[in-house]
């Protein structure tokens, strides 16, 4: 783990108070007839993604809102669902759930069966499901239970890691402490050891992708790592994952 990103590995909690977003300037929420999306920038989100995907979403011209952790408090079920799409990036997973109260959890949970789309990535794909390491959830996987992929079990925290699946070319995304989706949803793209990297399906009337890689993440994150993918490509593959989760559109998937 290094200063230019937030693991989403629980190992990372001493360093939260350097890495990852706090409530403080919490911007006002744009209303859903405003936009569509809202990306959570609250407590335990990694700054640095909370920008990467802000610039993604700009250069699709996607409007959208931030929303702090106090603010995702403030909202109930029906004020969360008249938005299409929440993204939840990457951060220090357990610095995010911490700051959630028990109802934010149910709110997001109620949300997303009722209809509320999600997007999330790395320590927002992890929180979609349950893991031994932390024990609250979204729940939006059925109950499945997701670990870190295996290179963390190897003593590597971050690397060039290349992902394919059917129709998808394969291609080396940033990857640091992501967890494997193994148990819930069609398989959109797989780990080298075959295990998901990215998956998609519906929970309850919600249509809900996740990744454990970072297809949206800067060049300044791939600083002594070796990439053959170029960054345009991977950002192309992150606004492809946006799109699918905005539009409910089936990736190719095993």
């Amino acid at each position: 783990m290094t200063s230019s990103s937030a693991s989403c590995a629980h190992l990372a909690v001493a360093l939260v108070g350097l890495l990852v977003g706090c409530d403080r300037g919490a911007r006002p929420l744009r209303p859903p007839n405003v936009t569509s999306i809202l990306l959570f920038n609250g407590n335990g989100a990694s700054v640095e993604d909370v920008a990467a995907f802000e610039r993604i979403l700009e250069s699709q011209h996607l409007a959208h809102s931030t929303v702090s952790s106090s603010q995702l408090a403030d909202m109930n079920e029906a004020a969360l669902g008249a938005y299409r799409l929440l993204i939840v990036p990457g951060g220090n997973f357990e610095a995010i759930g911490d700051h959630l109260t028990s109802n934010t959890w149910a709110t997001v949970h109620g949300a997303v069966q009722g209809g509320l789309d999600y997007l999330g990535v790395c320590a927002g794909a992890l929180l979609a499901g349950h893991n031994r390491y932390y024990d609250r959830s979204f729940d939006l996987a059925a109950g499945a239970e997701f670990d870190f992929y295996a290179d963390t079990r190897r003593g590597v925290h971050k690397a060039a890691v290349a992902i394919s699946g059917p129709g998808t070319a394969t291609h080396e995304e940033y990857w640091e402490d992501g967890p494997e989706l193994a148990g819930w949803g069609a398989v959109v793209a797989r780990y080298p050891d075959g295990t998901p990297a990215v998956t998609e399906g519906m929970s309850g009337r919600g249509w809900v992708i996740l990744a454990g890689v970072h297809p949206e993440a800067p060049a300044t994150w791939r600083r002594g790592l070796a990439f053959s993918t170029p960054v345009e490509v991977d950002h192309a593959y992150a606004a492809t994952l946006i799109d699918a989760a905005l539009n409910r559109t089936w990736l190719p998937h095993d």
